[in-house]
């Protein structure tokens, strides 16, 4: 079984990548969801890593008859602060943060597949407000799972890292101070324009 994850610009992607997986018969445990707590009205007012608790509820109702994203909770990820996740990455996360295991987030995506390289990129989108969708789809799955994460316009890792990298960027700092609200946004217009 492979793992694929994708990052998407915006939220309003992910989200609906994820209704149309689970439309399309992907259950729910096997799709994973980590956001920058701005995308969330009832977590956004969290601007301390601390205040984010240790990820009340993640992954509690992931699986269950309403879906994965009715079980998003609050975590807190060294150098991106809180973020909003549900399912099986964010408790593989939480408990490699936990743990104290090397890389963090990064070691995460990396032990799930994802190039070094593209994990680095994934952890600092995420940072600047993106939203990481993960998921584990059974070998025959996997052709129709690509389609349709593809169809929500992720963003392209290469090109991505390569923007950054113009203004200074090197790789994800898990010490580096996490983006506020207007930060994300400010980022994300640079971005456009």
């Amino acid at each position: 079984m492979q793992t694929i994850t994708k990052v998407y610009d915006r939220y309003l992607q992910a989200q609906n990548a994820v209704k149309e997986l689970e439309s399309a018969g992907i259950a729910s445990s096997e799709i994973s969801l980590l956001a920058n707590k701005s995308v969330s009205d009832q977590h956004a007012d969290v601007d301390d890593a601390t205040e984010a608790g240790t990820g009340a509820a993640i992954g509690a109702v992931a699986g269950g008859a309403a879906g994965l994203l009715t079980g998003l909770g609050l975590m807190a990820i060294p150098g991106v602060g809180p973020v909003v996740a549900a399912g099986w990455f964010a408790t593989t996360a939480l408990g490699a943060l936990a743990g104290g295991a090397t890389g963090g987030i990064v070691g995460a995506l990396v032990s799930s597949g994802v190039s070094e390289d593209h994990a680095h990129v994934y952890s600092e989108a995420v940072r600047r407000g993106g939203t990481l969708l993960s998921v584990k789809p059974s070998d025959s799955e996997v052709d129709r799972v690509h389609a349709i994460l593809d169809r929500h316009q992720p963003i392209d890792p290469s090109r991505q890292g390569t923007d950054y990298r113009k203004v200074g960027w090197k790789a994800f700092d898990p010490s580096a101070e996490p983006y506020d609200t207007d930060a994300t946004r400010d980022d994300r217009i640079r971005r456009v324009s």
